[in-house]
């Protein structure tokens, strides 16, 4: 069976789950998963997680994200994107100036409330399933942070434009373009959205499903596929000896004074990968094995 990650380009209109399903099929296995749930009408990069690489999925709840969303002023939606009910329509003048200030004050660490159809749960019920049944609850909202805002264009006579985000996981693009459109006093709404990087992998390295399932009709399947290692290529690296090697299988925590400078989470190596670890003042313990010959 296969093991790795599958880089995804999610089309428009499939959900998650959808590509997760039809990646099953292909693979012909129930062990896959996917990190990094986005809307159907999002596109882009949706790592998806096959065999043994499943282990890993835990571990990237917390990864960046970039995105390219395009947005409209003048309007709000129960969605907060182009595909929900219109609730209010405004006459829109905004400059692309105004718009470009707006972005300033949303750098950096910001609170949101995520919205009704999201699939934040409520008392163990999904939002959006509560909001299908015409009920709005009340959310808390939370902590994201903004690394980068950049509007790449914005057309005057449209009130139609395209930002560049790269965010912290959790960061809600329908949420943001609502309320710089509130801000801006007339609304606005998610009109596209392609999500340019997930778990340190970029839209470039992604395939789509139709590509994935031409190279199984050619035998040449194992070519979507990534190491599991390579979601971890920021990480520090450690490299072990035999002995060391054998301890760190068994579970066994090590001394490793050669590494005392490093301090949090690393990618450990022997004779190849053998899964990540925490290092603190030289003290190694593993958080996950994921050697190829380990089940």
């Amino acid at each position: 069976m296969l093991n790795g990650i599958v880089c995804v380009d999610k089309p428009a209109g499939f959900t998650s789950f959808d590509v997760v399903a039809k990646l099953r099929g292909v693979f012909k296995t129930k062990k896959i998963g996917h990190a990094g749930t986005l809307d159907p009408m999002a596109t882009g990069v949706l790592p998806v997680f096959v065999g043994k690489a499943t282990k890993v999925i835990p571990y990237m709840d917390n990864k960046d994200k970039k995105y390219v969303a395009k947005f409209m002023l003048g309007k709000k939606t129960d969605t907060l994107d182009i595909t929900g009910t219109i609730l209010e329509e405004k006459e829109s003048n905004v400059t692309k100036e105004e718009v470009s200030e707006i972005l300033k004050r949303y750098v950096g660490k910001i609170k949101q409330i995520p919205p009704m159809y999201s699939a934040v749960k409520k008392n163990g019920i999904p939002l959006y399933k509560l909001a299908r049944q015409g009920k709005v609850v009340e959310r808390k909202s939370r902590e994201v942070e903004i690394y980068e805002l950049n509007c790449k264009n914005f057309d005057e006579k449209l009130q139609v434009g395209e930002i560049e985000v790269f965010c912290s996981s959790g960061t809600y693009i329908r949420t943001l373009c609502d309320d710089i459109g509130t801000e801006l006093g007339v609304g606005g709404v998610l009109t596209d959205l392609t999500r340019t990087m997930a778990c340190g992998y970029d839209l470039k390295e992604c395939r789509t499903i139709d590509e994935i399932i031409s190279l199984k009709d050619n035998d040449m399947l194992e070519e979507a596929i990534l190491p599991i290692e390579s979601v971890f290529c920021s990480l520090p690296r450690v490299y072990l000896d035999s002995q060391q090697e054998k301890m760190f299988r068994n579970g066994v925590k090590l001394l490793l004074k050669d590494f005392s400078e490093i301090n949090g989470q690393v990618a450990v190596y022997g004779r190849s990968f053998l899964g990540i670890a925490h290092l603190f003042e030289g003290k190694l313990k593993i958080d996950k094995l994921l050697a190829e010959d380990i089940d």
